[in-house]
C-alpha cells in the first residue's frame, strides 16, 4: 500500500509568547522616561502663558477645526524626546501624537508619547496639562511616566511606575488615602454630566491628567470615549501599578484590558495609531458606577454592563 500523499491540514503552531521583560531592563526603561517627562515638563513649564505658534489639525471644511490645535511646543518637545531615544534605544520603536510611527524590533519595546497632552488647555495658559511617556512590550503597557502641572502634591512633577514597581511621585512612594467623611467622590468622564449616586464628574482636559490622578487616588474613576494609545499608554501603566481596575468594551461587555491590539479596519489588520476603544480606570465598584453612565448625546439614561 502506498504512503498516504501529504496535506495542508497540520495546524500551524501556536506563536510563542513573548518572555516579559527582566525587571532590572524596566527599571532602565522607567528611568528614561521619567527623564524624557521632565525633559518635556521644563519645556511646558517655560512655555506656558507665552506667545507660541499654533495651528490645527483637520481642512478648514471641518466641524472639528479648531478642536485640535498643536502647538510649537507639541512639535519641538516630541522632536527633542525621538532624538533622545534615538541614541539611547536605536532599535525600539516610536509611537507619537505629532509625528510618523517608527518601527522597532520586533522583540522590542514601543515607545508611545504624547508631548503635550491637553494643548488646548496649554495654549490658553490653563495648567492642567501633561506630558506622557508610555512604553509597550508586545502590546501590554510596562511603564510610564506621566509629567502633571498640577498634583495630589500641590506641585509639578512626574508620577511613575513600571511593571512589577511602585506608584511613584518624582522619588516618593504614592500611598492613596480616603478619607471616609467624603461621601461624594469624583470621576473623570468626557464631557461634563450631573453626577449620580456619589460621583460628582469632573472634565480636565488631559487623559493623561486623569490617568495619573485616578492612580494617585485624586479621582476614584475615569472614562474615556475614544483614547488614542498616547493618551493613556503610560496612564494605564500607573494605574496598574497602583492597584487599580483597567476595563475596555469588547462587543458592548466590558472586559479587563489586557494589551492593546491593532484594530481591524475595513477588511484589513490597522496599527496601534487606530487604535481607540473605551476604557474605564477606577478602584473597587468604580467601574461600575461610571460604567452606567450613558455617554451619548443626550446625557439621557444610563446602562450597566456585565464586567467578566
Amino acid at each position: 500500500m502506498s504512503a498516504s500523499p501529504a496535506t495542508d491540514a497540520t495546524p500551524p503552531r501556536p506563536a510563542r509568547r513573548k518572555r516579559p521583560p527582566a525587571r532590572s531592563v524596566l527599571v532602565e526603561v522607567e528611568r528614561v522616561a521619567v527623564e524624557l517627562a521632565n525633559l518635556a515638563g521644563a519645556e511646558i513649564s517655560n512655555a506656558l502663558g507665552g506667545m507660541m505658534a499654533v495651528r490645527y489639525k483637520g481642512d478648514k471644511a471641518s466641524e472639528q477645526m479648531w478642536r485640535d490645535p498643536v502647538s510649537e511646543v507639541d512639535s519641538r518637545v516630541e522632536q527633542l524626546i525621538r532624538a533622545r531615544l534615538a541614541e539611547k534605544f536605536p532599535r525600539h520603536g516610536i509611537i507619537g501624537e505629532e509625528f510618523d510611527d517608527q518601527q522597532g524590533d520586533a522583540d522590542s519595546f514601543t515607545w508611545v508619547v504624547d508631548p503635550v497632552d491637553g494643548t488646548t488647555n496649554f495654549v490658553n495658559g490653563f495648567p492642567l496639562c501633561a506630558a506622557a511617556i508610555g512604553v509597550v512590550h508586545a502590546g501590554k503597557p510596562v511603564a510610564g511616566a506621566v509629567w502633571c502641572g498640577a498634583s495630589h502634591a500641590l506641585r509639578p512633577g512626574v508620577y511613575h511606575a513600571s511593571q512589577g514597581g511602585k506608584l511613584r511621585f518624582g522619588n516618593d512612594e504614592v500611598t492613596p488615602r480616603v478619607n471616609p467623611a467624603v461621601q461624594r467622590r469624583l470621576a473623570g468622564v468626557p464631557r461634563p454630566i450631573p453626577g449620580r449616586g456619589g460621583w460628582e464628574t469632573r472634565k480636565t482636559g488631559s487623559a493623561a491628567l486623569e490617568c495619573a490622578f485616578v492612580a494617585a487616588g485624586v479621582l476614584r474613576a475615569a472614562r474615556f470615549e475614544q483614547p488614542n494609545i498616547w493618551d493613556i499608554a503610560a496612564g494605564l501603566a500607573l494605574v496598574t501599578a497602583a492597584g487599580c481596575r483597567a476595563l475596555t468594551q469588547v462587543d458592548g461587555e466590558w472586559v479587563p484590558f489586557e494589551t492593546f491590539e491593532p484594530p481591524y479596519i475595513e477588511g484589513r489588520r490597522g496599527v496601534l495609531r487606530e487604535w481607540h476603544p473605551q476604557i474605564i480606570i477606577g478602584r473597587g465598584s468604580a467601574r461600575d458606577l461610571v460604567a452606567g453612565f450613558n455617554m451619548g448625546e443626550t446625557g439621557e439614561g444610563a446602562r450597566i454592563h456585565r464586567v467578566k
